[in-house]
């Protein structure tokens, strides 16, 4: 609370303390050295016609010294208090209109340096008049307009001929900072250690925010030692003022009967009676019969005490919720912090853990290396020595032979020579024949074919870091499929995915692809941020296969599982009101419709079909005056202000109640007998399997085939004016009857 007791000025605790206009209080000497006095007749000049001071110090320096006395003494020094000024008549007055510029003046407070009080707050000294400006003025100038400027938001408040006397007093915070001060004073001297055997007891030194306790110098080593225990206590000095605001008795002046009442600020004699709700401000009874506050909201002064007070509580309450949320979040933060250091004595153990898993791994690789090397040098040493010791071998025999045949030449005997030459020469020849191309070229190398290939090793470890922060990102991984979410409805599928947990590498979309339904090859239906996604328009009683990927800016990755996803075997649709012309009248969850027109008006329903049979009835609920309402099926683009059938975007049977024909382009074929009624059912069967139209009524064939060799994307359509109410019945199977004797083949 102590915080809330300080000027913002001068940063000691409240001396007199005034309301300003913003709420906003200040010391009534502060007040003095920060007010604002500018001559009318410079407040219409241009900013750079102002008079400048190009030394502040000096001129309030030279003011001093022309000006002696008491009042010259409270205008020289911008923080000394001028408590004498006030008992020295009328000296108040004039320390009230000081004549000082403010910051955001273009005069004086371009120059002026701002200070700054003790609780932050930018603040301006005080600046005297120039010597010589009063008589310098222009005759006829007019009276000074002075200010005040709030320290904390600036905001600036004119003074009236009353000077700062104008503005309230606070009473009730300069009654709670003199409790505050005797409290504060009680404790000091109530700060004794709790455990002395001394009598009386030391001074604490130190208190343990832990045990709660007071310790002086002495007890605190012999007690409470910075080890074991309580090494991780917190040692704090002592409170100079006690934790409960507004602790002491107040010497009498608390919330009793000992305090003054006040007074009115105007009325001396007059005490408060009233609350002004325009002007915010307690009133006399004489205000309000001067009239200055008669024609204002006035209210109680104990009602709206009362009312205030309960206001205030409420706001407390707001703000206690708050402090105590406070409280829990820096229990957390505080818990954070323990959780930081063990998590990273953790990473830090791990990360140990890892490299040295690595080092050791790479130490048995370079094991495995080694013994390669050395099982290569073994070989080579081999089949050096083996083609050492066979060249060795032949070598000794074709010079022993050599030897032998220079004997036997030395010899002159020629009978004996032809007896052995034949046999010796074919020896020789063998002999030089040993030595064929090769034999005397070594058969291994000097060099090592083993080449050791550690770059990309030493680029993996140069690029070895925690994944958060590599750079650039790996692919994402796989995207698992998420089968409990995944559905079919009509012939619409629906598809969701997730990333594995505790995946690192961002994910900047998915790409989601689905084959044809017959097998055949995959294409992209969605390529987007999102996780969930629904294909519409698909084929019914069709079987689809889809897959899905990831992709960031490294690339794209693999694709995921394969769904299976089997469309529904027969259609479930109703009248579509977006499609329908403005005529028509749906009811009955859209599966009823009628028309406000005699015209006839077209209504599409919401499925479209392409693909397999599909068969769906409408019952006649209302059949008046013979309409002819016309069944079948259309594009999406039909006619919908004319009878069904009419252009070429339409396939249709109109019928009365005698008679049917079926209709394209304009045209009328098939006339066939047998009409409709109310009661009456209609079915319409679109094969798109063998490409035809075929109709009934209560059940049997409406003459043959309507329409064959049709293709494309067909939706149910119907036409109809206001004597005529039919309800749509689909997710119907082709009737049995159907199927045995107009379907053989299907």
């Amino acid at each position: 609370m102590e915080e809330e007791l300080k000027c913002p000025v001068c940063g000691s605790l409240f001396r007199e303390p005034i309301i300003l206009p913003c709420s906003h209080n200040v010391c009534l000497p502060c007040a003095r050295t920060i007010a604002v006095q500018t001559p009318e007749s410079e407040q219409h000049l241009p900013a750079l016609l102002h008079p400048r001071s190009p030394a502040p110090a000096a001129a309030a320096a030279a003011a001093a010294a022309a000006a002696p006395g008491p009042g010259a003494g409270a205008a020289a020094g911008s923080t000394a208090c001028p408590d004498s000024e006030c008992a020295a008549g009328g000296g108040g007055d004039h320390a009230d209109k000081l004549s000082l510029h403010s910051e955001t003046d273009s005069g004086y407070g371009s120059y002026t340096p701002s200070l700054k009080s003790p609780n932050g707050v930018r603040v301006l000294p005080l600046v005297p008049a120039p010597p010589g400006a009063a008589a310098a003025a222009p005759r006829g100038a007019g009276p000074a307009s002075s200010s005040l400027t709030c320290p904390q938001c600036h905001r600036s408040a004119s003074l009236d001929q009353r000077g700062l006397r104008g503005f309230q007093r606070n009473r009730l915070l300069e009654a709670i900072v003199q409790r505050y001060q005797q409290g504060r004073a009680a404790a000091a001297a109530a700060a004794k250690c709790q455990l002395c055997d001394r009598s009386p007891p030391e001074p604490a030194a130190v208190l343990c925010e832990q045990c709660e306790v007071l310790y002086c110098a002495a007890c605190q080593l012999r007690c409470h030692p910075a080890r074991g225990p309580f090494a991780k206590h917190r040692l704090v000095p002592p409170p100079s003022h006690p934790g409960a605001p507004g602790g002491g008795d107040g010497g009498g002046k608390g919330a009793g009967g000992g305090r003054k009442l006040p007074t009115c600020a105007e009325h001396d004699l007059e005490n408060y009676s009233m609350y002004c709700v325009s002007c915010r401000s307690p009133v006399c009874y004489q205000c309000l019969e001067e009239g200055k506050h008669g024609k204002h909201d006035v209210k109680p002064l104990g009602a709206m005490w009362k009312q205030h007070k309960a206001q205030l509580s409420q706001a407390l309450n707001g703000v206690s919720d708050k402090a105590k949320e406070a409280k829990e979040f820096l229990v957390q933060l505080k818990n954070l912090l323990q959780q930081i250091q063990e998590n990273g004595l953790d990473y830090e153990a791990c990360l140990v853990a890892q490299c040295d898993a690595l080092v050791d791994a790479l130490t048995r690789q370079k094991a495995k290396l080694l013994t390669k090397v050395t099982k290569e040098r073994e070989h080579k040493l081999k089949v050096v020595w083996d083609q050492i010791n066979h060249c060795t071998l032949k070598l000794r025999q074709s010079t022993g032979l050599m030897e032998y045949c220079l004997e036997v030449i030395k010899e002159n005997d020629p009978s004996g020579f032809l007896q052995i030459s034949d046999a010796l020469i074919k020896r020789v020849q063998v002999s030089q024949e040993q030595w064929v191309k090769g034999a005397l070229e070594p058969k291994v190398s000097a060099e090592f074919d083993l080449t050791l290939d550690s770059e990309p090793l030493l680029q993996s470890i140069h690029q070895l870091d925690f994944i958060q922060m590599k750079f650039p990102v790996a692919v994402p991984p796989v995207p698992l499929l998420q089968l409990e979410k995944c559905c079919t409805r009509n012939n619409s599928v629906t598809l969701a995915w997730r990333m594995p947990p505790l995946t690192h590498n961002p994910v900047e979309g998915y790409i989601l692809e689905l084959d044809d339904g017959d097998g055949g090859q995959f294409r992209e239906v969605y390529v987007g941020k999102e996780t969930l996604c629904t294909i519409d328009g698909l084929h019914f009683n069709s079987t689809y296969n889809a897959r899905v990927k990831a992709f960031n800016s490294s690339g794209v990755g693999p694709y995921s599982k394969m769904v299976i996803l089997q469309t529904s075997d027969v259609a479930w649709f109703t009248f579509d009101p977006s499609s329908a012309h403005r005529d028509i009248v749906l009811s009955n969850d859209n599966q009823t419709a009628t028309c406000n027109s005699y015209d006839d008006r077209v209504v599409l329903g919401t499925a479209a079909f392409s693909k397999g049979v599909h068969y769906w009835e409408l019952h006649v609920d209302r059949y008046d005056n013979h309409p002819d309402p016309a069944f079948g099926i259309a594009r999406i683009n039909v006619v919908k202000d004319m009878m069904l059938g009419k252009d070429d975007k339409a396939w249709a049977m109109y019928v009365d109640n005698n008679r049917s024909w079926f209709m394209h382009c304009n045209s009328h074929t098939n006339r066939t007998e047998g009409g409709v009624s109310k009661g009456a059912t209609v079915g319409v069967l679109l094969d798109l399997n063998k490409h035809n139209l075929t109709f009934y009524i209560n059940g049997q064939q409406q003459g043959p085939p309507a329409f064959e060799n049709i293709e494309g994307v067909f939706m149910p359509a119907l036409s109809l004016n206001r004597n005529v109410q039919v309800t749509l019945h689909t997710g119907l199977e082709v009737p049995q009857c159907v199927k045995q004797s107009k379907l053989p083949n299907n």
